[in-house]
């Protein structure tokens, strides 16, 4: 295994990361923009609201998108197995 073959494997891990993490952090930041936006406007000041709703958002993603992400680490993990074979 040479210098390209682990640059590669790390810049795809890197990516893979990214991917899987991506959707729950962004709609996590949405829900926190849009329960800051409408607690300054009601002025209800509760820590409990928006750690609530980011957590129903974040299981929500997790639920809908679990398999595709399943999917995407086996494939990154047998890519990674075929390597250590080869």
């Amino acid at each position: 295994m040479d210098t390209t073959q682990v640059t590669d494997l790390l810049r795809d891990a890197v990516g893979v990361a990214l991917k899987l993490a991506s959707p729950m952090l962004l709609l996590s930041m949405l829900v926190g923009v849009v329960v800051a936006i409408f607690q300054a406007v009601t002025q209800i000041h509760e820590q409990t609201i928006g750690f609530v709703l980011k957590l129903i958002v974040v299981v929500a993603v997790l639920l809908v998108a679990g398999g595709w992400m399943m999917d995407t680490l086996q494939d990154y993990t047998r890519e990674i197995f075929s390597l250590i074979a080869s």
